[in-house]
This record gives structure tokens, sequence and C-alpha cells, in this order.
């Protein structure tokens, strides 16, 4: 098998190429131009498509999970249909953009009951089930891993300014760039128990801002220049609240979702 590692082939032209069960990672495909490819059962992850253009394509049986905005099919900009669909199914997805404190305080409370349902069926599952991710995705375990570290980052360190809030079970996303003093431990296996106790400090945490958010603080801004992640100035405090919000919604669906793969296949 032949590698490529570190080199820079901007310009390189592939024809009549099989580049059949590949793997590409952290690769620049920047104004890259693709002509009569094949990309029949390609599994894409946390790729960014922003002015991609798309002619001649046959879409059969794909699926897409992502942010759409201004996405056009045929002539037609889909994303206000998706989202006018999602809302209609999920009435509660309305309240994740909220106005002012009162609704945040809702849109939490709305995703604590959510989750706990979700807890509670991941509790049916063999403990090593919810060690599987589902077509190269997060497993149950590492969503909350995950989700530990964006209530710790945009809560603990950009809300109430701990310079390094982090547990070791914390999870970044696969494409982050990485961080000295930042865990990382994509090979930690620990138990729903243990990652379930750090999910609890770190929603009480997020619950006791939500409960006593003002109007006044929510149009605050805040600067993190400390040495770690994320780092911003100026950076509004209801954008880091939104943030988690987003994560905890967008990745309850990502669960169930795979959940009920895992239980069709047992």
């Amino acid at each position: 098998m032949t590698e490529f590692r570190e080199q820079d082939l901007t310009g390189a032209s592939f024809d009549r190429v099989s580049l059949r069960g590949a793997t590409f990672d952290r690769v620049r495909l920047n104004d890259a131009r693709m002509h009569a490819v094949d990309l029949s059962g390609a599994l894409i992850h946390g790729a960014m498509f922003v002015g991609a253009r798309l002619r001649g394509v046959e879409l059969v049986d794909v699926q897409i999970y992502g942010e759409l905005r201004n996405v056009t099919v045929n002539g037609v900009d889909i994303a206000p249909l998706v989202e006018a669909e999602l809302n209609r199914r999920m009435p509660d997805r309305t309240k994740m953009r909220p106005a002012d404190a009162d609704g945040f305080r809702e849109a939490w409370t709305i995703l604590e009951r959510l989750w706990a349902g979700t807890m509670a069926r991941a509790e049916t599952f063999p403990a090593e089930a919810l060690h599987r991710g589902v077509d190269g995705e997060w497993s149950f375990i590492e969503t909350l891993r995950h989700l530990n570290f964006a209530s710790a980052a945009w809560v603990g360190r950009m809300v109430l300014g701990e310079a390094s809030p982090w547990h070791p079970l914390d999870l970044p996303w696969d494409e982050a760039p990485g961080w000295d003093g930042i865990p990382w431990d994509r090979q930690a296996r620990p138990s729903l128990d243990e990652v379930r106790a750090v999910r609890r400090e770190r929603q009480a945490m997020v619950g006791r801002v939500v409960a006593s958010l003002t109007d006044d603080q929510l149009a605050g801004r805040v600067t993190r220049t400390e040495p770690g992640w994320p780092q911003a100035e100026d950076f509004p405090i209801r954008e880091c609240l939104n943030i988690v919000l987003n994560e905890e919604w967008e990745h309850r669906l990502y669960a169930e979702r795979d959940l009920t793969v895992l239980e069709r296949e047992s």
C-alpha cells in the first residue's frame, strides 16, 4: 500500500487512477476538480463543502447529516425546507435558539428531560454495545465524553473563566488540531458510570449558569486568550451557550439513531 504523509501534492493530476478503499485524513482538497469520479460507498466525515459545486451528479441512497445553509439542489434552496420539516417532527427543536435568559432556562430543561430518556434507554444495552460505533461514528460513551468536553470548553472556560477545566476523559472532536494540556484519549474505555459521573458535574455546572442567567449577562461578551482552547476575543456569551445547546441537541439525536441501529443488529 502506497502512503503519502506530510507531502504537498498541490496541482497533482490523477487520470484513470483507482483510489478504491483509500483513506484521506486531514487532506486539503480545496479547489480540486473532479470529473467522472465514482464515490459509491464513500464515507465522508467532518468535511467542509463551502462553495462546492456538484454538476451532473447522481445522489441515490445518500445520507447527509450536517449544517445546511444555502444548499441549492436543482435550483431549490433545500435548507429552509429541511429546517421546517425537522421543526415539524420535533417541536422542541424551535426552543434551541432562545431569545432571552428565560428561553435558555426552558431549553436546558427540555434537554435534561430528553437526555434522561436517552440515558435510560442506553442503560438497557450491554456495556460492550455502548463502546461500539456505527458507520465510523462515536460510540455512546464517546458521545458523552465529547459533550463533557463541550460544556467544559464553552461554559467552564469561556463563561466561568476556568483556564483548564478538563477531566482526563474529556474528548474533543476528531478533527481538532490537538493542544498541550487538553485530554484526548480516544482509546480509553471507561464505564458508563464513570463517564456519567463527570457528565452530572458538567450538567450541574451548566444548570447553575443558566439558572442565574440574566438578560444583561446574556448580552455580554468574554475574552479568553490563555493557552488552551477556545481562545477568542470579545466573544458573545449568548453564542457560548448556544453552542452547548446545539451540541446537546444534535448529539442526542445521533445517539438515538445509533442506539436504534445497535438494537436492530442485536
